[in-house]
């Protein structure tokens, strides 16, 4: 079969100790021997390490960030676009999100191809609407409650007790054992990614987590299911193994149906003392694990692709079971002229 020529461009460069997505994404996309790929970078900062893969990312454009609207957005790729014929763009970023999905549709007149959620979708599995999401769905999700202030904060004491779980409205999660290291938390959070902060009850038990992909009519294409071996300080998986848990998948495939979720997601759940199954989070989009997706059998990022150029792409069989990753941290030898092309013409 010939392979299918294809331009797709990425985001979610940050192949560090907090890894995105984005390189992850085109090894899958490489590796399934299924494209000829030209890959282009979007990339936020001059430090994504990612930029400067070039046997993985062909050429690397800066874009100017999320807060700046999708407006600032649609110029940058506009002329991306008439430099390079872009296919697909694949975000990778929660935050990123919103811009993307507002602007599908003129995407898509441009032959440009996304494969998100809708904005429906996108906002109803928000953190701070997930106790409302657990109610219409049926699902099982931890008391939690959005919140503004440390006012509020004090004021929750009645409802929730220690330890307690502080989040932010994208990113990071610590749990507080205390009023005063909430408070901490609260402070760290809101400096960087905003209100509201998210109270979350403490599930104890232990943390696995799903990635998945829907078909936007309620079928599950690929569900698999793991737990990390190895946590960073920042709370991210450095190592994990699938698992051969029929539970986990149920729970994904009752979620799709229910939602008609399209696209890829990653759940984030407590397996407690019980054997109860809790979501916790709910991302949408691919975890920065989803190369581990390829090994076991069932590479997201291939099926999605196909699926957003409008080829019939069926569920995978069942994962492959105690497949494993395990990350490592790799110097790229680059030149101050690339940095500096970057720097001065935002593209490399």
């Amino acid at each position: 079969m010939d392979k299918i020529k294809l331009t797709i461009a990425v985001t979610g460069l940050n192949a560090h100790d907090n890894p995105g997505p984005g390189i992850p994404v085109v090894r899958c996309l490489r590796d399934s021997g299924a494209f000829d790929l030209r890959t282009i970078g979007l990339a936020y900062e001059n430090m994504e390490p990612g930029i400067y893969l070039h046997n993985d990312i062909d050429k690397t454009y800066i874009v100017p960030y999320p807060q700046e609207g999708k407006d600032l957005l649609l110029q940058r790729l506009e002329y991306i676009h008439a430099n390079e014929k872009l296919d697909m763009i694949i975000p990778n970023y929660d935050a990123e999100l919103y811009n993307y999905m507002k602007l599908r549709d003129t995407l898509n007149t441009w032959g440009i191809k996304t494969y998100l959620p809708s904005l429906e979708q996108f906002d109803e599995r928000h953190k701070h609407n997930l106790p409302e999401f657990g109610k219409k769905y049926n699902l099982k999700i931890p008391r939690s409650r959005a919140i503004l202030s440390h006012n509020e904060l004090k004021q929750l004491q009645s409802e929730f007790t220690f330890p307690m779980v502080i989040k932010g409205k994208f990113y990071d999660a610590y749990v507080a054992n205390s009023f005063d290291q909430a408070v901490v938390y609260f402070n760290k959070i809101s400096a960087k990614w905003g209100l509201p902060i998210i109270v979350q009850e403490f599930v104890r038990g232990t943390e696995v987590n799903v990635a998945a992909l829907g078909d936007g009519k309620g079928n599950t294409i690929a569900a698999v299911p793991m737990k990390k071996l190895y946590i960073t300080d920042k709370g991210k998986g450095w190592s994990g193994i699938t698992l051969d848990d029929d539970s986990m998948v149920d729970l994904t495939k009752r979620l799709i149906k229910s939602t008609n979720w399209r696209g890829g997601l990653e759940l984030e759940l407590i397996k407690d003392t019980k054997g109860e199954l809790y979501i916790i989070e709910i991302n949408p989009r691919i975890p920065a694990w989803i190369y581990l997706s390829y090994g076991a059998g069932q590479n997201i990022p291939e099926a999605m692709v196909k699926m957003a150029l409008g080829y019939d792409v069926q569920p995978y069989p069942k994962h492959k079971i105690g497949v494993m990753f395990v990350r490592y941290s790799y110097d790229i030898i680059t030149h101050v002229s690339e940095f500096q092309k970057l720097a001065t013409t935002g593209e490399l």
